[in-house]
Formats: C-alpha cells, structure tokens, sequence
C-alpha cells in the first residue's frame, strides 16, 4: 500500500528510508536533522539558514538523503 505524504504528524517519518535509520539512532539532536531533511525534500523552507543546514546533513548522510529524495518523487 503506497503512503501519501501528509505533515499530519511532523514527528513521523513518512520514508521507509528514514524510518529505518531512525530506528538505531538514540541522539535526539541527529533525528532531529534527519526529520529536517525529510521535511525539506516535502517543501523546501526558505531562507539562507535552512539550505545551509540541509545542505550540511545531505553532505552527512550523503546515501540518505538520495533515498529519502528517490522515495518521495515516487510517492508524488
């Protein structure tokens, strides 16, 4: 069954890709970025801040980010 993305719940991750990762992080400061990334890929927040703290967690988590993004443009 295919998720539709929704914000209904933001402390949820909506990708399988992040859900997975989540599960074995225990730092809240990392899951916090990491649903800052899953958000972004959702819609993009502007300002200068926010695409450089994007920027940054894409460059962590470099495989992440790229399932994270194939995952949702699948889902749209």
């Amino acid at each position: 069954m295919m998720r539709t993305m929704t914000l209904s719940h933001p402390n949820t991750p909506i990708t399988t890709a992040l859900q997975r990762v989540l599960g074995q992080v225990h730092d809240e400061s990392i899951v916090a970025d990491l649903m800052f990334l899953e958000r972004w890929e959702i819609a993009p927040m502007p300002g200068v801040a926010s695409a450089l703290r994007v920027s940054q967690i894409r460059r962590a988590n470099p495989e992440l980010a790229a399932a994270v993004r194939a995952e949702l443009q699948a889902l749209r």
